[in-house]
């Protein structure tokens, strides 16, 4: 697995959400389709345990949590850029989502959740805000930003 082959795998699952409303239907849609237990779900999983070991995936790191944009917005991505996230029982910046925002929630530890849902797919509408946490252990979240779209707020929040 290398980056040329994660964008291909990731643009089987942009080019079938492309175009549908960032919404519950979705949400639900992805989870019945692509949820845990899936060949999607389990092969973009390996695919991010093995970016992070080899280094092309989440490496940066502030305040706890490693991460990186491995995908930026482009066609080959249907217009959404994708970022890994490597959390461990921490809370991350406050931020809004101009587009909305598709995550895969994929525990490491057992029972680990994201914003309080465990493995699978969580899909935010566009104007969505939150302060993206991972609880009861260490997880990966990819996330799809339609655009790249997203506003970090002010620390108070």
């Amino acid at each position: 697995m290398d980056v040329a082959k994660f964008q291909s795998l990731i643009s089987r699952i942009t080019e079938e959400v492309s175009g549908s409303p960032l919404n519950g239907s979705l949400e639900s849609h992805l989870n019945a389709e692509h949820g845990p237990g899936s060949y999607l779900y389990e092969e973009i999983f390996e695919a991010c345990k093995t970016g992070v070991r080899d280094g092309w995936l989440c490496n940066r790191e502030a305040d706890g949590i490693r991460f990186g944009r491995v995908l930026k917005a482009t066609d080959a991505t249907h217009g959404f850029s994708v970022d890994v996230v490597d959390m461990d029982n921490v809370a991350g910046p406050h931020h809004v989502h101009p587009n909305g925002e598709i995550d895969l929630i994929m525990p490491l530890s057992n029972g680990a959740t994201f914003d309080t849902r465990p493995a699978g797919w969580c899909v935010y509408e566009p104007g969505s805000a939150h302060r993206p946490t991972v609880a009861s252990g260490r997880a990966l979240v990819l996330y799809l930003l339609p655009q790249g779209a997203i506003q970090f707020t002010p620390a108070s929040h």
